[in-house]
């Protein structure tokens, strides 16, 4: 089962542009997910505040997952643009 691109393009000219925005929304969801663990880490006690029924810890990792979800969206959304306009 190949897992490649569905059209073979010998080259991908929006390969760079992607890689800059690959790379920067990792930066950011790492700085959010390290906040997340320093909190952890410093002061755990500020995780047992409730927030709508449930404590910040999983308010706060449900929230990463979907951070992370909508990113990928986002990402996705930027790519094929980028990819429409200069790979033609």
């Amino acid at each position: 089962m190949g897992h490649g691109p569905a059209v073979k393009l010998g080259k991908d000219n929006a390969a760079g542009y992607k890689s800059k925005i690959g790379i920067s929304m990792f930066a950011v969801y790492t700085i959010i997910y390290a906040i997340f663990v320093m909190i952890n880490i410093t002061q755990p006690e500020l995780m047992l505040i409730q927030i709508f029924g449930l404590n910040l810890a999983v308010v706060f990792g449900l929230g990463l997952i979907i951070f992370a979800f909508l990113l990928a969206l986002v990402y996705n959304y930027f790519c094929t643009r980028a990819e429409a306009r200069l790979n033609n």
